[in-house]
């Protein structure tokens, strides 16, 4: 339940990240009031998941997959660049986390 409470926080993280890139600096309401929402619930999450998995395995996948979900969010939905170099950092990002969880078990 833990790693299910960990992956959702980090959903989480890319929801108020995005929402943060469509508040133009809090200037706009909704998307400041979905990046705030979308923290303490990203927050809550994370500190459920860290009693149960070690503090530098869970922050290190919870901002892998906020760095990564970011990433794709970006590319996908708002047409930032994408490159070979870009596309290497991601994948090496998501190595990094697959090699996190497997030291963790």
């Amino acid at each position: 339940m833990a790693w299910l409470m960990l992956f959702v926080a980090g959903i989480f993280e890319v929801v108020w990240a995005v929402a943060m890139k469509q508040s133009e600096g809090f200037t706009r309401l909704m998307p400041t009031v979905v990046t705030l929402a979308g923290m303490v619930v990203s927050f809550v999450l994370l500190s459920a998941a860290m009693r149960t998995i070690p503090l530098g395995t869970a922050y290190t996948i919870w901002t892998g997959i906020g760095a990564v979900g970011a990433f794709l969010v970006g590319i996908t939905v708002l047409g930032e660049q994408l490159s070979a170099m870009r596309v290497i950092a991601a994948v090496l990002i998501v190595s990094g986390l697959v090699l996190m969880k497997l030291s963790a078990d």
